[in-house]
């Protein structure tokens, strides 16, 4: 797998992986049917479109050309002081694989100017949270309102200071 920065042609396989891992990740902690009416609401080719044209940020795929594997997006914030990492995915059959740290790690790249890295993440993803601790993130809060103001969905912050 190599990274890089995603294109529109990219945003089908994009929202197929997006789907593919909530259900696999989420279907047990929100059920099928709220995970399908978040994937079509978060992860429509329309909210694809516009995380892929959003100033001061960045959209990356995972590819090793035949599918995409994995994907991310991040904005700066904060005057681009702090990145936030709003979705980092990975392939359920892809998982440990170490493509998670690749895209997180070119996430960091893109933003060179920035000396923090926030995120949210369910607390009930153990294996998000472990991924997240063990490259050097720690819980710095919490939030009723994961992705948006109004989701509903509690979950973590996590923090990462990034080196100077």
């Amino acid at each position: 797998m190599f990274v890089r920065t995603a294109g529109d042609r990219d945003l089908a396989a994009v929202r197929a992986l997006l789907v593919e891992t909530w259900h696999a990740t989420y279907d047990d902690i929100y059920g099928a049917e709220r995970v399908t009416e978040i994937t079509n609401e978060w992860h429509s080719i329309a909210s694809l479109m516009a995380r892929l044209v959003k100033p001061s940020s960045e959209f990356l795929v995972a590819d090793d050309g035949k599918r995409i594997g994995g994907m991310a997006f991040a904005e700066a914030v904060d005057g681009g002081g702090v990145v936030m990492l709003r979705q980092l995915y990975v392939l359920p059959s892809l998982q440990g694989r170490g493509i998670g740290g690749m895209l997180l790690d070119e996430i960091i790249e893109s933003f060179p100017e920035a000396h923090r890295i926030r995120l949210e993440v369910e607390e009930k993803d153990a294996r998000a949270v472990a991924f997240y601790q063990a490259n050097g993130f720690v819980q710095a809060g919490r939030t009723e309102n994961c992705g948006s103001a109004s989701s509903a969905i509690p979950a973590l912050i996590y923090e990462r200071v990034l080196a100077a």
